[in-house]
Order: structure tokens, then C-alpha cells, then sequence
């Protein structure tokens, strides 16, 4: 802060940046048919959070705060089961009755693990909820 003080950036600008960035996090929680996520992306070792919505066949989802990670994914297939220990090691926070969705593509290489709290699991296989999956 006292780095943009000194190159003469005004703090109320500072200010309505940050005020921004919280307006569009509030946005993302605010959606018809908004699911708090945990993505765990193809190749990563650490699950990102965010809100995520089904739009037909795509899962639509976007990190929080910020949004500095965002991704559309047209899904062929989906199932769901309960965390196990090593998936609870990397969701802090998220409580009891943690579930974790496999999210299929056409793409073989893009495989997407994608965890919610037991309220949203039907949410969060959006229109393959007769697909195989425990219930």
C-alpha cells in the first residue's frame, strides 16, 4: 500500500479496486443455481476454490475471490462418492458430509474432481443426476 502511496496512486482508488473485486464475489454467491466448489483441476496437486453453475451439458465455474481462474467444460459424464482421507487433507473448511464429483469430458485428458458439502451433491451433477453414482 505505502508502494502506490509513493508512485501517486490515490487510496480511494485503492479502495474501489478492492470494493470491486468483493461486489463481483458476492455476485458469484448471488446466481440462480450457484454451488460452493472445491475444483481440483487435471495436473494440479492443491484444490482451488470457487461457485460453480450447470448450464445445460457445460459446468460453468470460477474461483474466488478474484476470478483469477475460470474454466468452462462441456461434461459427457459424471458420478460422485464420499471424501476420502487424502481428498479432506486439501478441503479445509468445508465440514461434515464432504462429497467429491468426477466430472467426465469428451477430452480423455480432462478429468475434473470437483467437491461440495453434502447439501449441493445433487446440485453438483446437474443433469447427470440418474447417472451411476452413491446416492
Amino acid at each position: 500500500m505505502t508502494l502506490l502511496i509513493f508512485l501517486g496512486v490515490p487510496l480511494w482508488l485503492c479502495a474501489l479496486g478492492i470494493l470491486a473485486l468483493v461486489y463481483r464475489n458476492r455476485g458469484l454467491r448471488k446466481r440462480h443455481g450457484d454451488i460452493p466448489v472445491r475444483v481440483l483441476r487435471p495436473g494440479k496437486t492443491r484444490w482451488t476454490r470457487g461457485h460453480a453453475v450447470w448450464v445445460s451439458q457445460v459446468f460453468a465455474w470460477r474461483g474466488s475471490p478474484a476470478a483469477w481462474n475460470e474454466d468452462l467444460e462441456l461434461i459427457v459424464g459424471a458420478s460422485f462418492r464420499d471424501a476420502t482421507p487424502e481428498d479432506l487433507k486439501g478441503l479445509h473448511g468445508m465440514g461434515d458430509g464432504v462429497v467429491v464429483a468426477t466430472l467426465n469430458t469428451d477430452d480423455d485428458d480432462i478429468i475434473l474432481q470437483v467437491a461440495t458439502t453434502a447439501e449441493h451433491r445433487l446440485a453438483l451433477l446437474g443433469p447427470f443426476t440418474t447417472s451411476t453414482g452413491r446416492n
